[in-house]
């Protein structure tokens, strides 16, 4: 575990800054999520790409040199590979400024200054969050779209998320109940949520009167189309 954490001003994190003094206000959940970890949150200086360093080069070396022309089954699969990648490739390879492979750096100027990982439990956190559910009945959670009652088509909903579960609150009630999904761009779809908006199969539709019962055959018909009369 490092001592401090250096973060940019995303909204998720921080809420607001004073830059005439340096004042900060964290987010109350990442500042939950520092004291779990007991790590010390920092904030970039706005418009100061320097602060975080070669960061945005980072991703563009893992964009083109591991992603590009790749294609991959799932998200799990997609996590092995850069697992696999990461380990044989990216920490074995001359880095173009410090000259020496990651993992060597890491050993020889890193691992000391770093903290051992908790011993206790950390807690279990809900994040909590409101979405306004879109016209096909569905709502929008990291790219994962998660099937609401259609009745509640673009009206505003509470969701509460944990590690494996998905519910979904419109006011005090529960409407909704979902696994989550770890596929990005998927869908979760409870079929009950539609229920109502289709007419059935006409095999699966009730019986309505018969012709005898309006005092009506088919054979009325037939006469009066054969025969011309009314």
């Amino acid at each position: 575990m490092p001592h401090t954490v250096l973060g940019n001003n995303a909204r998720p994190l921080v809420r607001a800054r004073d830059r005439a003094t340096g004042t900060v206000i964290f987010h109350p959940a990442y500042l939950a999520f520092c004291r779990d970890w007991d790590v010390q949150p920092r904030a970039c200086a706005p418009y100061r790409a320097r602060t975080k360093g070669k960061t945005e080069a980072g991703v563009k070396y893992v964009k083109r040199n591991a992603l590009a022309d790749q294609a991959f089954e799932s998200f799990a699969a997609l996590e092995q590979y850069l697992g696999e990648w990461i380990t044989t490739v990216a920490d074995q390879r001359c880095h173009g400024t410090t000259r020496e492979a990651p993992i060597a750096r890491f050993h020889r100027a890193e691992r000391g200054a770093l903290r051992p990982l908790p011993l206790r439990a950390l807690p279990r956190r809900e994040q909590r969050l409101r979405r306004r559910v879109a016209t096909d009945a569905f709502i929008d959670i990291d790219t994962v779209r998660y099937s609401v009652p259609h009745r509640l088509v673009r009206d505003h909903v509470e969701v509460v998320i944990d590690e494996q579960t998905l519910r979904i609150f419109h006011g005090a009630t529960l409407v909704a109940t979902h696994a989550r999904s770890s596929e990005p761009f998927g869908r979760v779809v409870d079929p009950t949520h539609y229920a109502g908006l289709w007419r059935p199969p006409a095999a699966e539709r009730p019986a309505g009167p018969s012709l005898a019962l309006l005092g009506r055959n088919l054979a009325d018909y037939a006469e009066i189309v054969a025969g011309g009369g009314q």
